[in-house]
């Protein structure tokens, strides 16, 4: 049974959590991510409640933040601006690809155990504060309501294996979802087979940047049918394809059956927030993509399944925990 959605105010009635996209960047703290990559700061306060008004204003109601611990996340940050912006945020505990850490970070050097102990606090008691650079100490009361993962190009490497099991036991201990990031969609069959193996229910997993790669419909739909939740997120990603291309193949998943498994969201950067100078902003999604995807036959019950109701079901917890 599922019944609340965990934000970072508190748990509300998954019918209560309406328009959703399922995974954006609100805050990244400046560090090893902006070295990476520019763009992967995301750190002004006032801008990003800027950008959620916005949201709210075309009506935005929740978003996913797809920021783990000790990786940039500012979760007083989130939780101040689910506040003023009115916006239900859900915060991400968990972890990201590797290329985001120094080589002597603690989520590298800290086994299993420790690292389950971790994701479970912050899901149960509060996220911290202070671990981009030290092993957590520091906890707020504003608690994560999802769990990140991620692997990259080469899949489950003994590297991310027992963070891959440690978020398996986080989930089956709680009840919360993973949100897993795949590298261009690839090795998402992989990351399945390893949650369900570990007890995980194929409908607390969504799968995260399938839509990067549209080129074979077949590993969609064989992704699909494991039961798991397929998130398009990189709509108006014009680097990857058009929106378009993106929409035409949701059209084609659609007519394959698989609309109760559709998420969508835009894995926002500060080049892709409009309160930072970037191109598109949040409510890109209501202004521009929702209505290709109507001129093109989808319904508007069907746009209601892919942003409030798929949303509710995959973010809700599950009473039923090992």
């Amino acid at each position: 049974m599922r019944s609340n959605i965990q934000t970072v105010l508190g748990l509300i009635p998954k019918e209560k959590l309406g328009f959703c996209h399922s995974h954006e960047h609100l805050f990244i703290a400046p560090g090893k991510s902006e070295k990476v990559n520019p763009a992967l700061r995301i750190d002004d306060l006032g801008r990003t409640v800027e950008e959620l008004k916005m949201y709210k204003n075309l009506g935005g109601q929740s978003i996913v933040d797809a920021q783990p611990v000790g990786c940039g996340r500012m979760a007083e940050y989130l939780a101040e601006s689910s506040e003023k912006a009115h916006v239900h945020i859900i915060a991400s505990t968990g972890f990201h690809k590797m290329i985001f850490y120094d080589e002597d970070h603690w989520i590298k050097n800290i086994n299993e155990d420790k690292l389950a102990d971790i994701f479970i606090h912050e899901l149960e008691k509060g996220m911290f504060t202070d671990g981009d650079y030290k092993a957590p100490e520091k906890a707020i009361s504003s608690k994560a309501g999802i769990i990140k993962t991620a692997s990259d190009s080469e899949g489950i490497t003994d590297e991310y294996k027992k963070l891959f099991l440690a978020a398996a036991r986080a989930s089956r201990c709680t009840g919360f979802c993973i949100l897993s990031h795949t590298e261009m969609g690839k090795h998402a069959l992989e990351q399945i087979e390893l949650f369900v193996k570990e007890g995980v229910n194929p409908d607390s997993i969504i799968i995260c940047h399938l839509d990067r790669d549209l080129s074979d419909m077949g590993y969609h739909r064989a992704v699909a049918e494991t039961g798991v939740f397929m998130e398009y997120d990189t709509i108006g990603r014009f680097k990857y394809h058009s929106d378009l291309e993106e929409a035409k193949f949701i059209v084609e998943m659609v007519e394959s059956g698989f609309e109760n498994k559709i998420l969508l969201g835009l894995d926002t950067t500060r080049e892709r927030l409009l309160s930072y100078g970037g191109s598109i902003g949040l409510g890109y999604i209501k202004q521009k993509f929702i209505p290709l995807l109507l001129e093109l036959g989808i319904t508007q019950e069907m746009i209601e399944k892919f942003t409030i109701i798929n949303p509710s079901e995959a973010l809700a917890k599950r009473s039923e925990t090992v």
